[in-house]
């Protein structure tokens, strides 16, 4: 199926969103699956209308007008402004880093953030990236709230990635991440170890709608391996269930309202 011009301008725009320091026209066209003759056209609009940028050395990247658009809404809807305070509180009560993401196109996608480490090594992912589903305790306890159908569907459309790509221990078979999205279901919150990147382990539990009938959002907790060992992961959970259920709570207020409205167009049926 040929993509649509603005499929394919799209598709730029996250091939660019990759690669800060910009990229060739030759590169952007092949990672994009685009023709060069076609993907010069859509830079060359892309720059006439701020949105990137083309260097010196005639490699594009992208300018901060898209971030600039997605801070001014994210900050118009007051999400952030009513979610920090919950989580500043637990991160400084974990020690660790606290992290938001949100149900966004069938998907997940890293919202806020608070860093409770004052020492040693510490984890900061970039905000605004996609959580990769199936290496994540954030996407298992989102995965394991759907039907067996959409939480494959879902993984097979992203893949599994190539061996290397995510930690040593990330599940590789549909065997593996169903029996991993079982067992996530049965305990209640999601575990990842050395599965995103090596070195690091998280913990994560579901934020459901008012009605209680779809995880719209997820809170986890995300640091080193060495200090969040397999005890220390179970010790935080009941933590991160208290602090979903405060940021539950907050569904008459504008930016919890927002966020639901956000995530109403991609319904994912529960189990």
């Amino acid at each position: 199926m040929s993509l649509t011009i603005i499929e394919r301008c799209l598709s730029i725009v996250e091939v660019l969103a990759g690669h800060r320091q910009g990229l060739g026209l030759g590169e952007i066209a092949e990672k994009a699956g685009i023709p060069k003759s076609a993907t010069h056209r859509m830079l060359t609009a892309l720059c006439d209308l701020g949105y990137a940028v083309q260097l010196n050395n005639r490699d594009y990247r992208l300018t901060l007008r898209l971030p600039g658009l997605g801070l001014g809404f994210l900050s118009d809807t007051g999400i952030m402004q009513e979610c920090q305070p919950t989580l500043d509180a637990l991160a400084q009560e974990v020690g660790e880093l606290v992290r938001l993401s949100v149900v966004e196109n069938e998907g997940l996608i890293w919202l806020g953030k608070s860093q409770g480490a004052r020492g040693g090594l510490l984890v900061d992912p970039v905000m605004g990236r996609r959580v990769v589903l199936h290496a994540t305790a954030t996407g298992k306890i989102w995965l394991s709230s759907l039907s067996t159908e959409d939480a494959l569907r879902i993984v097979f459309r992203d893949g599994f990635g190539s061996p290397g790509e995510h930690g040593p221990n990330v599940v590789q078979t549909v065997e593996a991440l169903l029996a991993e999205l079982s067992r996530t279901a049965e305990r209640g919150y999601g575990i990842a170890q050395q599965e995103a990147e090596p070195g690091i382990s998280a913990v994560a539990v579901g934020i459901r709608d008012a009605r209680g009938a779809r995880v719209v959002a997820t809170l986890s907790v995300a640091g080193p391996s060495a200090r969040l060992t397999p005890e220390r992961l179970a010790e935080i959970a009941p933590l991160l269930h208290r602090s979903a259920r405060q940021l539950e709570g907050m569904e008459n207020l504008p930016g919890f309202s927002a966020l639901q409205l956000l995530t109403e167009a991609y319904p994912a049926p529960a189990k």
